[in-house]
């Protein structure tokens, strides 16, 4: 079985990761939310965890034995991923998946609408940060710069870091496909930074 820790498994995001993978019957998932909604998905491969991914102990009562960390999370994105790969790296786990977001290298084109880049929106600031703070951790990582997410169609493109993107959208379904793929195959999406959209 793969152990798999989520970070904001309560999100729209998280919880079409969480579908996706439950339809794989190797998965064990905890999932790490500051609010537990209810009613919420039960499955004896569910773990449900209420916590705080900014505390070390909220981490560390969790990150034993797991496989694969995903953050999934929408606030507070540095301190997570600070104490994400702190955590990770006291309990000896290596492989970490970040959802950021497009444009926090300015890779944007003016056909698709460049004052989504960094340069032109600070809130993106904080995505570029916990992307630096993975890059930079040792551990075997691969970030996720998804476009503008919704519940269209399920096509997509990926591109590699310094590439620009092709279109603005993608479906969620399109997010959580490629974070099972790249959990899937770690030889081919480990150590990689890839944004994911829709192409135009």
């Amino acid at each position: 079985m793969t152990k798999i820790l989520i970070i904001g498994a309560t999100g729209s995001i998280g919880t079409e990761m969480i579908k996706q993978l439950l339809t794989k019957p190797d998965v064990e998932l905890t999932l790490l939310a500051r609010h537990i909604q209810t009613p919420k998905p039960v499955d004896q491969r569910l773990n449900w965890v209420q916590g705080d991914a900014t505390q070390l102990p909220d981490l560390m009562a969790v990150m034993a034995q797991q496989d694969v960390v995903v953050i999934s999370a929408s606030g507070q994105l540095p301190p997570i991923a600070e104490t994400v790969v702190t955590a990770m790296n006291q309990a000896q786990v290596s492989r970490l998946i970040l959802i950021s977001s497009m444009g926090i290298y300015n890779e944007i084109p003016v056909k698709i609408g460049r004052e989504g880049n960094l340069q032109f929106n600070p809130a993106l600031k904080p995505y570029r940060q916990a992307a630096d703070i993975v890059e930079q951790s040792g551990l075997n990582y691969t970030i996720i710069r998804p476009g503008w997410f919704d519940q269209g169609n399920h096509d997509y493109e990926v591109t590699v870091k310094g590439t620009p993107f092709g279109g603005h959208d993608v479906s969620r379904w399109a997010i959580a496909d490629l974070v099972c793929r790249s959990i899937a195959d770690d030889s081919q999406f480990g150590h990689q930074n890839l944004g994911i959209n829709r192409p135009i």
